[in-house]
C-alpha cells in the first residue's frame, strides 16, 4: 500500500508539474518563422508556429527536450530549464529532406510541395499549378486564357472539380462566359508565392463549390528578403521584366510591392501579340500581440491573339504547318483587380480567429473558332464570350482548443456574391461584326457556407469529423427577352467529412480520408432547368501513407476512389454546360522525393486512374480526355558555390478523347532544363523547354468541324501545338 501511494503521488505530481509553454520561433535577422514544428520529446506532444512565430504548447515540464523544425532551418533541440515564455533562434539552412517531420495534420502531403517550391522555384504562372503532384496543364489560347488542368482522371477544363484560390482570394468563376468554374491565375506573380496549400479529394471542411477532385491555395509572400530585379529574354522575341521591392520589413509590419511585364509572338506563324501587366501589392501590421491585420491588393491585365485549335486533316493534307492557323483572328484581353483585407486576432491561449473581406473586378473578352465552317458556310463559326463581373465576400474562422480533451475545433461561414453583367455569346466575323447573340444577360449568384471541423487526438490517432453546410441563391436576367423577369432558382446542400489519422512517429502517418463535396452547375442551366441537377455531389475516400523510410526519402502512396453524381461537360459554342452522367474514378497516386547526396534532390510522381461512365454499356463508357496515367520526374541541384540546375520531365498517356475510345489523344514525354549561377547578389540563368525538341500537341479534343472548301464534316482531333525547343535567359540582381 505504501508503495501504491508512492507511485500515485509521483503521477500526480508529474501531472499537475507539467503546465503549458509560450514561445516565439525567429530567424537569425529577427523576423518571426512561420508553420515552425515544434515538437516534445518527452511526452510526444506538438505545435506549431503561428503567422507571428508565436506558439503555445501544453503539458510541458522542466527537463523536457524539445525539437525545433522547418524545412529552410537547421534542426535545433532545446531542454527547458524552466517554464518561462522563451524565444528560439533558427539557423538559415539549404533545403533537406532530413529537416522535414510528417506533422499530425490533415494535409501533411504538403510538405512534398514545400520541397519543390524550395528546390525548384516557379518561374512562369504555367509552371504554378504544376507544383500540384499529378496536376498536369494546357494552354491553348496564345497564353491569355486560364490552363485547361487534369487531375485524377478528370478533364477538369478551366477549374470545374478544382477550388483554386490565391490567399484565401477565390479564383474560380461561377456561371464564367466561357466555362464553369473558369480558374486564371496569371494575376499571380510566380516570384511572390511562398507555399502551395493542396489537397485531393473532398475531404477539406472549409473547401465548398468545385472541391471534389482536390483544391489549391497558393500563399504568397508576407516579406521580401531583398529587392529583386529580372529580365528574361527569349526566343519568339518573348521579354519578362520583374521588379519587387521592400516599402518597410520589420518585425511589427511589413510591406512590398511587385509588378511584372511579359511580351511574346509566340511561336506560331500568326504573331500572339502577347502583352501582360501584372501589378501587387501586399502589407500586415502586427497592431498588438494578438492583432494582426493585413491588405493585398493587386491588378492585372493581358492582351493576346491566337492560332487556335486545328483540325489533324489540314496539317496531314500540307494545308497548314503544325503552327499554322485555319482563323487566327482568335483572341482576347481580360483584366482583374483583387482587393483582400484581413484581420487575426489571438482571443485567448486556445483560441483564435481569422477574418476576409474581398473585392473583386473582373472582365473578359474571349473569341474562338472550334468548327471553322461548320455551321456557318459563308461567314464561319467565330464566337465572342463576354462578361463584366464584380464579386464581393468574407469568410470568418474560429479556432479553439479544447480544454479538457487534448484536440481542437473549428467553426466557419462564408459568403460570397458574383454579380456579372452582359454575360454574352455571340456568333461574330473578324472580331468586328456580331451577327447575332446566342446569349445575352446578367446573373446573380449568392453562395452561404458554414462548417464545422473537430480533431481528437487519441495517442497516435487523430480523428477529424466534420460538416459542412452550403446554401445557393441563382438569378438570372435574360437580356433577349422582350419582358423583364427575374428567373431564380435556390437549394442547399449538405456534406459531412470524416478522416482518421495514425502518425506512429514522426516518420510515418498512415490515413483514411473520406468525405462529400459538390459542383455547381452554370446559372443559365439552372433556371433553364427548373433547379434539377444544381449541386450534384461526389463521395470519395483516400487510403495512404507518407513514410520516411531513411532520413533523406519521403514517399507518398495511396489508393482512391471517387463517384460523382453527374458529370459536367462544357459546350462553348453552344453556352450550356451539358450534365452527361454518373461517374467512378479509382487510381492510385505514388510519390518519392529523394536527396541522395547533399543538395541534389530526385522527385517521381506517378498517378494511375481507371474513369468511367456508370451509366453506360461497356465499351462506350470511356470519359473523353481522362488521363488514365501521368508520370512527372526529374533531378534538382542546388550547391552552396552558386551553380544551380534541374532537369524535369513529365509524360502523359495516350487518352480516350470520345466515349468509345476510336479517337485518341496522342500522349507525349517533354522534357525541360533550367541551369545557372549565382554570383553574390547576381544571377545568371538559362531556362530551355522542350530540350529535345518534341512533337506534342498540348491540348486536344474531338471536335467535328468543316473546312470551307470541304463539302462534309469530318469528326477528329483538334489540338494545339506544343511549345517547340523554347530557350531564354535570365539575369537577376538582388539588392
Amino acid at each position: 500500500m505504501k508503495y501504491l501511494f508512492t507511485i500515485c503521488s509521483l503521477l500526480f505530481i508529474q501531472h499537475f508539474s507539467a503546465q503549458t509553454l509560450k514561445g516565439k520561433i525567429i530567424s537569425q535577422n529577427d523576423i518571426p518563422i512561420i508553420e515552425a514544428h515544434i515538437y516534445n520529446s518527452s511526452d510526444k506532444h506538438h505545435t506549431h508556429s503561428n503567422d507571428r512565430g508565436a506558439f503555445i504548447l501544453h503539458h510541458v515540464k522542466v527537463g523536457d527536450t524539445l525539437i525545433v523544425s522547418h524545412i529552410n532551418y537547421k534542426k535545433k533541440q532545446v531542454i527547458i530549464n524552466d517554464l518561462k515564455p522563451i524565444t528560439i533562434t533558427l539557423e538559415e539552412n539549404l533545403v533537406s529532406l532530413e529537416e522535414i517531420t510528417i506533422a499530425k495534420k490533415l494535409n501533411a502531403l504538403n510538405v512534398i510541395a514545400d520541397v519543390d517550391i524550395q528546390v525548384s522555384p516557379v518561374n512562369s504562372s504555367q509552371e504554378i499549378l504544376q507544383k500540384v503532384p499529378g496536376l498536369f496543364i494546357g494552354q491553348h489560347a496564345g497564353g491569355g486564357k486560364a490552363e485547361q488542368i487534369f487531375l485524377r482522371g478528370f478533364d477538369i477544363d478551366h477549374g470545374t472539380d478544382i477550388t483554386i484560390t490565391a490567399d484565401g482570394l477565390p479564383v474560380n468563376m461561377v456561371s464564367h462566359a466561357h466555362g464553369q468554374g473558369y480558374a486564371d491565375l496569371h494575376f499571380v506573380i510566380p516570384e511572390t508565392v511562398d507555399k502551395i496549400d493542396f489537397g485531393k479529394g473532398a475531404y477539406y471542411a472549409d473547401k465548398g463549390n468545385f472541391n471534389t477532385a482536390g483544391y489549391v491555395n497558393f500563399k504568397t509572400k508576407e516579406r521580401l528578403s531583398n529587392n529583386l530585379l529580372k529580365l528574361d529574354v527569349g526566343q519568339f522575341n518573348t521579354k519578362r521584366l520583374l521588379g519587387m521591392f521592400n516599402i518597410m520589413n520589420n518585425n511589427k509590419q511589413s510591406a512590398y510591392i511587385a509588378s511584372e511585364y511579359i511580351l511574346t509572338d509566340g511561336y506560331f506563324e500568326s504573331s500572339q501579340n502577347f502583352n501582360r501587366l501584372n501589378i501587387f501589392g501586399k502589407y500586415s501590421l502586427n497592431v498588438t500581440d494578438n492583432d494582426k491585420v493585413g491588405l493585398t491588393v493587386s491588378h492585372f491585365t493581358s492582351k493576346w491573339d491566337a492560332s487556335g485549335q486545328i483540325p489533324q486533316r489540314a496539317v496531314d493534307s500540307g494545308l497548314i504547318t503544325r503552327f499554322g492557323a485555319i482563323d487566327d483572328t482568335e483572341g482576347g484581353s481580360t483584366s482583374r483587380t483583387n482587393a483582400l483585407l484581413t484581420y487575426d486576432k489571438i482571443i485567448s491561449e486556445n483560441a483564435s480567429i481569422k477574418n476576409k473581406v474581398f473585392y473583386n473586378r473582373y472582365d473578359f473578352e474571349l473569341f474562338s473558332n472550334f468548327t471553322f465552317f461548320l455551321d456557318d458556310p459563308v461567314n464561319g463559326d467565330q464566337i465572342k464570350q463576354k462578361e463584366t463581373r464584380r464579386i464581393f465576400g468574407a469568410t470568418s474562422d474560429y479556432k479553439q482548443n479544447f480544454t479538457s480533451l487534448d484536440g481542437s475545433f473549428s467553426v466557419g461561414i462564408s459568403l460570397r456574391n458574383d454579380r456579372s453583367f452582359g454575360n454574352e455569346l455571340a456568333n461574330t466575323v473578324n472580331r468586328r461584326q456580331t451577327l447575332n447573340r446566342i446569349q445575352f444577360g446578367d446573373i446573380n449568384e449568392t453562395n452561404l457556407g458554414s462548417y464545422v471541423s473537430a480533431n481528437f487526438n487519441f495517442g497516435k490517432f487523430t480523428i477529424n469529423p466534420a460538416l459542412r453546410l452550403d446554401y445557393f441563391n441563382f438569378q438570372y436576367n435574360d437580356n433577349l427577352q422582350t419582358n423583364y423577369e427575374t428567373q431564380s432558382e435556390t437549394a442547399s446542400v449538405v456534406s459531412p467529412k470524416l478522416n482518421i489519422f495514425y502518425n506512429h512517429n514522426d516518420n510515418t502517418q498512415f490515413y483514411l480520408k473520406t468525405g462529400k463535396g459538390f459542383h455547381s452547375n452554370d446559372t443559365r442551366v439552372v433556371v433553364a432547368q427548373n433547379g434539377n441537377t444544381i449541386l450534384p455531389a461526389s463521395y470519395g475516400f483516400d487510403a495512404g501513407i507518407i513514410w520516411k523510410p531513411i532520413p533523406k526519402i519521403l514517399i507518398n502512396t495511396a489508393y482512391w476512389y471517387l463517384f460523382l453524381e453527374q458529370e459536367f461537360v462544357y459546350v462553348g459554342d453552344a453556352g450550356i454546360v451539358e450534365p452527361s452522367g454518373k461517374t467512378n474514378r479509382q487510381g492510385i497516386d505514388f510519390s518519392l522525393r529523394y536527396e541522395p547526396i547533399d543538395q541534389l534532390y530526385f522527385n517521381f510522381d506517378a498517378n494511375y486512374t481507371h474513369a468511367r461512365a456508370s451509366e453506360e454499356l461497356k465499351g462506350q463508357d470511356f470519359i473523353p480526355l481522362a488521363p488514365d496515367f501521368t508520370l512527372t520526374s526529374g533531378l534538382s541541384y542546388k550547391s552552396k558555390s552558386g551553380f544551380f540546375g534541374s532537369a524535369q520531365l513529365r509524360h502523359i498517356k495516350d487518352r480516350p478523347a470520345n466515349e468509345d475510345n476510336s479517337i485518341v489523344a496522342e500522349g507525349y514525354t517533354v522534357t525541360d532544363l533550367n541551369v545557372g549561377y549565382e554570383f553574390k547578389n547576381i544571377t545568371f540563368g538559362v531556362q530551355v523547354k522542350n530540350l529535345f525538341d518534341t512533337e506534342w500537341n498540348e491540348t486536344q479534343f474531338a471536335t467535328e468541324s468543316r473546312l470551307q472548301n470541304e463539302v462534309n464534316s469530318v469528326e477528329e482531333i483538334h489540338f494545339t501545338p506544343g511549345t517547340p525547343f523554347f530557350l531564354t535567359g535570365t539575369i537577376s540582381v538582388r539588392f
